[in-house]
């Protein structure tokens, strides 16, 4: 997959610098990775998948102010969308001092002033009400509701990236829209559903 092509066929509003973040952030990855095994993904072909999924949701998000990232890990998705929304403030929630490190490492490298790095496990962090609540590939959908309680209200949006059992994790009570892509499954929560 050619990335590039890939986002630009989705016709996303993407700013002018993103592919130019894109590629220093995957030369950085790739070189932390060998030392500090920060993901799995280990060639440009399988890390480009992760950026296509991270970012395709803003083809169909609301525009928000504020995102919290649970987990992000090496930067999926919170920081890819942090690089695709500059003008919306993006908080990484990443436990790991290894994966912290790095994603404030981007942060200053790239100049992102949008991103704010905690190191710190989602139910550390002070109450706040972020307008849209996204997690990927960190547990099931009931955990994700209970950890990020205090970061959300009534108004709150939910985006947690799943794979096809995203449907044994929601109740019908739920407020809720699952949008499939190629290779992922994006539950979408609350808001105005």
């Amino acid at each position: 997959m050619n990335l590039k092509t890939a986002l630009l066929d989705e016709k996303l509003e993407l700013p002018e610098n993103f592919f130019h973040n894109i590629q220093k952030y995957k030369e950085h990855l790739f070189k932390w990775n060998k030392i500090h095994n920060l993901t799995g993904a280990k060639d440009e072909a399988t890390i480009d998948e992760f950026i296509y999924d991270a970012v395709l949701p803003i083809s169909f998000l609301p525009k928000v102010k504020d995102i919290v990232d649970i987990g992000t890990g090496a930067g999926f998705p919170g920081l890819i969308l942090a690089m695709a929304l500059p003008k919306t403030q993006v908080t990484l929630v990443e436990p790991l001092a290894k994966r912290a490190s790095f994603l404030q490492f981007i942060k200053a490298d790239l100049a992102l002033e949008n991103v704010v790095v905690m190191k710190k496990r989602a139910e550390e962090l002070q109450n706040h009400n972020f307008a849209l609540v996204t997690s990927r590939a960190v547990t099931d959908t009931n955990m994700l509701l209970e950890l990020s309680k205090n970061l959300r209200d009534n108004n709150s949006l939910l985006l947690f990236y799943k794979g096809e059992r995203v449907y044994d994790e929601i109740s019908n009570d739920m407020p809720h829209k699952v949008i499939k892509a190629k290779n992922r499954h994006y539950l979408l929560i609350g808001g105005s559903l």
